[in-house]
């Protein structure tokens, strides 16, 4: 049986992670955050495939190769997160267990940040709490998987 994965997807900006407003985001890096949730995976025999890209279309490509045999999907859509229609039909059709995070409290932002088109389609969300999102995410998937693995429901 091939390992179970989780893929890991990082929209716009989040490639400077580190650097962009390091007050707001933190001074980790975006291999740090990979890294992260590769250390809660690894010991669980899941295996971790990521993307960022600062392109829509991307990441709809690379989740409709990938997403279809993973186990789950972390996704931090960046701005996607407010009006990606495509994103959310995406993660609609894929219908894979799937956790949005943002690293900021979102609700705490600009209004317009509020709104996140993907939460109807997702199985949760994590924001606010830095890039410990991430590792919350990874967490609740594996736990996901290990229940899935014994027999047990999620």
């Amino acid at each position: 049986m091939a390992e179970p994965y989780l893929i890991v997807v990082n929209g716009p900006n989040l490639n400077r992670l580190g650097l962009r407003v390091p007050e707001l985001y933190g001074n980790k890096t975006l291999p740090d955050v990979i890294e992260l949730v590769r250390s809660v995976a690894a010991p669980q025999g899941v295996g971790v495939l990521d993307i960022q890209s600062n392109y829509e279309g991307e990441l709809i490509d690379y989740l409709q190769e990938h997403g279809p045999g993973a186990a789950g999907i972390i996704i931090n859509p960046g701005a996607f997160g407010h009006y990606s229609i495509a994103l959310r039909d995406c993660l609609e059709d894929i219908s894979r267990p799937t956790i949005e995070v943002h690293i900021t409290n979102v609700h705490k932002r600009e209004e317009f940040r509020h709104h996140l088109v993907l939460s109807a389609v997702v199985t949760g969300q994590i924001v606010g709490l830095g890039i410990d999102v991430y590792l919350y995410a990874a967490e609740a998937l594996c736990s996901r998987i290990r229940q899935e693995r014994d027999g047990g429901s999620t």
